[in-house]
């Protein structure tokens, strides 16, 4: 489906379910079939689907070694004999070197050429369009197929990256220009299509800006560093791309500059809670993997710091845990409903979004004058079980299979999750408010452009001609007074859908069906911004 997820298919095929090749399903995998076992020697089923303490992996398991994700970066082949953190589980199977989906299975949909969407004649011709294109990658063998899927620069281009272009540059002339360079920082920038489309817009139609511009790439993978400089710097000299991790950053950028994340955070590695329903008290997953590869988990007392951390923003800004009202509000009924024959004793599981608090945290410290702009997916079809659960899939035989559980072979499957885009916008608003460390602040004081007009922090006098700082705003920020002259502060981040951010961006004349439909708008009806 379009707006589904990342493969996309027909809308009147039916999703079909597949039992996996032993070759690449392991031993704890559930795929679309709901737990089908192969009939391969040892080929078992070992997923942990009850919500109980008693549901133990290997006893052996104390004696693994606990490894994170960094720890496993230079392995060749899966760990075994290992236990780790359910972040670490996702993101090794996601980004290790040797192993990791977007090292080695992710192929991003391109097309050589953009869509003629002016001569299509619906919606369905469209997407037959799109599809007749995926058939060009070729037919899939025996076992994972081409893991391709598509994003709404690569479908939707060159309109998609000159609407977010258009978004920028407005925000931008209003309130640096001329002052200040434009500088972008892009994370996760795939093929390097959104950032060739917005450096041609600037150089088409906002050449003084674009003389301005510093277009800077934040990638993990080398693979696609090295196609995105192939791609962009010689047409744009002003594109650097830093073949590094965002959460390895460590460059401290002074100068204001536009954050960019497209569909990126969906796959930023989450962990896993459950509560004790007899305390509430909250627990914190491991996975482990045994001397044969196979997988389970387990559950201990929360001691990780992030996620003690995540628990106690979460509880500030008042955002409750996933618990039944009841259970919240009576220790009575939850020992009575505890008690009950077959009762879980454990909640459900939670996937809390920690490593997006990291990415929050590095964008106050490196980046302190910033403007984020995210977009990426608030719903999703065909999660696992749990809350905030992610999808789990494969292409296996041209066809898109959704599984059952997180318990997956390394590499092999892309995990994504959805994103409550209100309670991000909270606890990024809050992120941004926090003090920074005294040395920092004066590293920023002595930072002089023509746009400070003193020498002593606005900060300190914003309340000179009125007590009323209006809920909107910022803390004003030292050296960036409004155009007005007073430090009224920068505007809070705002939530919008995907449609009420192309009607106020996009030229939507370039992207209108015969009929009047418009992809631009029609699609991806589960993604919304934040900007």
């Amino acid at each position: 489906m379009l707006h589904a997820a990342r493969a996309l298919v027909q809308r009147a095929a039916a999703r079909t379910s597949y039992s996996l090749s032993a070759s690449f399903a392991t031993t704890s995998t559930r795929c679309a079939a709901k737990g089908k076992k192969s009939e391969k020697q040892g080929d078992i089923i070992n997923f942990n689907d009850q919500y109980s303490f008693t549901d133990a992996p290997d006893p052996e398991h104390v004696n693994y070694k606990r490894v994170t994700a960094n720890d496993l970066e230079h392995e060749r082949e899966p760990p075994r004999r290992v236990k780790m953190l359910v972040r670490d589980f996702i993101e090794d199977s996601l980004y290790n070197p040797n192993y990791g989906y977007f090292s080695k299975q992710a192929t991003i949909f391109t097309a050589a050429e953009p869509i003629d969407f002016p001569s299509m004649r619906n919606m369905t011709h469209f997407e037959a369009e799109v599809a007749e294109r995926y058939a060009s990658y070729g037919v899939d063998g025996d076992g994972p197929g081409k893991q391709i899927w598509h994003t709404p620069t690569e479908l939707l281009k060159p309109w998609y990256g000159r609407a977010l272009a258009r978004c920028l540059v407005s925000e931008y002339l209003l309130k640096f220009f001329p002052y200040e360079d434009f500088v972008i920082y892009e994370i996760g920038a795939g093929n390097g299509t959104l950032a060739l489309d917005v450096l041609d817009y600037l150089q088409e139609d906002y050449p003084d800006v674009y003389e301005r511009t510093r277009y800077n790439i934040i990638e993990i993978s080398e693979n696609l560093a090295n196609l995105q400089r192939q791609k962009l710097q010689s047409a744009h000299p002003c594109v650097t791309v830093h073949n590094k991790s965002i959460f390895r950053w460590d460059v401290r950028e002074p100068a204001p500059c536009y954050f960019v994340a497209m569909e990126v955070i969906d796959n930023f590695a989450h962990d896993m809670i459950r509560y004790d329903l007899r305390t509430l008290e909250p627990y914190q997953g491991l996975v482990t993997v045994d001397a044969k590869g196979n997988f389970s988990t387990y559950y201990t007392k929360v001691v990780d710091p992030l996620i003690s951390s995540f628990l106690g923003l979460r509880r500030y800004l008042n955002h409750p845990p996933p618990i039944p009202r009841l259970l919240k509000l009576s220790s009575t009924f939850r020992t009575f409903y505890t008690n009950l024959p077959f009762a879980p004793n454990l909640s459900p599981p939670e996937f809390i979004p920690t490593r997006l608090l990291t990415l929050l945290r590095t964008l106050r410290r490196h980046f302190p004058r910033h403007r984020l702009l995210l977009s990426d997916f608030s719903s999703l079809p065909d999660t696992i079980q749990g809350v905030n659960a992610p999808v789990v899939q494969t292409r296996y035989q041209n066809t898109t299979v959704p599984c059952t559980t997180l318990l997956v072979k390394q590499g092999y499957f892309d995990i994504f999750f959805p994103t409550d885009f209100e309670k991000l916008c909270d606890m990024y608003e809050h992120i941004l408010e926090q003090p920074l460390p005294l040395a920092e602040v004066e590293r920023e004081r002595a930072r002089l452009t023509p746009l400070s007009m003193t020498a002593s922090p606005l900060a300190e006098g914003n309340s000179f001609f009125s007590s009323y700082h209006p809920k909107n705003r910022r803390s004003p920020v030292d050296g960036v007074p409004s155009s007005s002259g007073l430090p009224v502060g920068e505007r809070k981040s705002a939530v919008y859908t995907h449609a009420e951010f192309m009607k106020t961006y996009a030229d939507l004349n370039k992207t209108r069906l015969k009929s009047g439909e418009n992809p631009m708008l029609d699609t991806y009806e589960n993604v919304k911004f934040l900007f």
